[in-house]
């Protein structure tokens, strides 16, 4: 029996509307059993891929004294994709106050600026609002050769040269690898400050790295909290592997049963804003890690309650083909209390005055959850105490070790993405990078198909 998870990570998991009769597969506890022994060994070997499970212990002194610096200026722009620009995404809209951008002046922590999507468009409008004052650079690649990244670093690197002539590079930062890449070469090279990415910690996994830490620590978020979850999850899931009462694992399991029993797709749906880019993160993480030799789910983000309006019609009604994850944060930072309508035309909604409007919300998660029920769909219902730095770090902690279990499971590695490391072959050859010709040859031949007549 699927039994309801209490603990101390200000999280509690819900499983007895996820499977039928609110059973386990059973043939999947020896297997999990198995997945988490391989994950703690490789784990405590630090094995290349596995060193995410090791961040909640990390040292965190040089990432505070590289924030410490960073807050001297009054704008950083962070360049990264992937992983190494989600992660920063969800921390901060997590943790930080709603439209942190647009605090007054001389708050005492810069604006930040996210350069992750190479568009034109977008760069030169991050640059228009910085320019002429004090930016700090930061540039995020294990490998440095991300092109993504670096063409946009380079571009950036060159304008800040308009202000700060020969310093620049005493106000840039990479993030990379110890001791191999593009970007360890150029701090070597420049003198630039620079973070390690362990060898051991691939992108996606890399969130509770200096590649998601310093920029949080910088604009006032607490790390050592949200180290602090993480490592109060992991202890959790290590404290018992039984199917039913780990959480991880029961979650892998029911993922695994659905996946098999005809639901193709995953929907993460939190009930709260600071939730919203959570939901994406997740995306990456599960798609990028689960979707390979023709299996995994495909996940899908939603946010209540405002998909109420556009997408709960087609998850009660349409096929049924996708597990729902529901996420209701039971305490806010603000709440706003209903007023008594003031206005006799308003009268009709009287019954909503002196409630308070974050309870609404929470209504709004139990109602989805209950009419997704009754009309048979499989619902995962997950509270959080409230979204603060240490229950994010668990949370976050969570679906990494329930990503990688099931990889694990499911006989596939959750750490490469080659269907990835395809299209990066063919852009470099496409722009001409030496020894990618034939990609970029290939490339051309395939694309002739998309622009091909029926």
């Amino acid at each position: 029996m699927i039994k309801q998870t209490q603990n101390n990570t200000g999280l509690s998991f819900h499983f007895g509307a996820a499977c039928d009769s609110g059973k386990c597969p059973d043939e999947l506890a020896r297997p999990l059993v198995e997945a988490a022994e391989w994950l703690r060994s490789n784990a405590s070997a630090n094995t290349t891929c596995f060193g995410w499970y090791n961040l909640p212990d990390q040292d965190t002194a040089p990432i505070e004294e590289t924030a410490a610096l960073l807050k001297t200026h009054d704008a950083i722009v962070h360049v990264g994709i992937g992983g190494s620009a989600l992660g920063n995404l969800m921390l901060h809209n997590s943790l930080l106050p709603m439209y942190y951008n647009e605090q007054a002046p001389g708050s005492g922590t810069p604006r930040f600026y996210l350069a992750d999507n190479p568009d034109p468009d977008k760069a030169l409008a991050i640059w228009e609002r910085v320019k002429g004052s004090r930016v700090a650079l930061i540039g995020v690649s294990k490998s440095g050769a991300t092109a993504e990244t670096m063409s946009q670093f380079m571009w950036f690197r060159e304008q800040m040269r308009e202000t700060y002539g020969d310093d620049t590079d005493r106000h840039v930062l990479v993030i990379t690898d110890p001791k191999n890449g593009v970007f360890r070469a150029l701090a070597d090279a420049v003198g630039c400050r620079s973070l390690e990415i362990p060898p051991s910690v691939g992108g996606r996994f890399s969130v509770l790295s200096p590649s998601g830490l310093v920029t949080l620590a910088a604009l006032g978020g607490d790390i050592r909290a949200l180290l602090a979850g993480a490592a109060e999850m992991r202890k959790l899931l290590e404290s018992n592997d039984e199917l039913g009462v780990n959480p991880a694992h029961t979650l892998a399991a029911v993922q695994r049963y659905h996946e098999r029993a005809g639901r193709p797709m995953t929907v993460m749906m939190p009930y709260g804003n600071r939730l919203e880019t959570f939901a994406d993160w997740f995306v990456q993480l599960w798609a990028e890690s689960l979707g390979k030799n023709g299996m995994g789910t495909t996940p899908l983000r939603a946010l209540g309650a405002i998909d109420q309006h556009s997408q709960v019609q087609l998850f009660a009604e349409g096929p049924n083909d996708k597990l729902y994850t529901l996420i209701m944060i039971n305490h806010r930072e603000g709440e706003i209390v209903i007023p008594q309508p003031s206005e006799p035309s308003l009268a009709p909604m009287s019954y909503m005055a002196s409630q308070k409007m974050g309870e609404m919300l929470n209504y709004e998660a139990m109602s989805s959850a209950s009419a997704l029920i009754k009309a048979g769909r499989p619902v995962i219902w997950i509270e959080a105490e409230k979204i603060d730095a240490r229950v994010l770090g668990a949370l976050i902690f969570f679906y990494e070790y329930v990503t990688a279990v099931s990889g694990r499971v499911m006989g596939i590695n959750p750490f490469d993405q080659p269907g990835v490391e395809q299209g990066k072959r063919y852009t470099y050859g496409l722009m001409g990078r030496e020894a990618f010709e034939a990609d970029a040859d290939e490339a051309k031949r395939y694309f002739e198909q998309a622009k091909s007549k029926a």
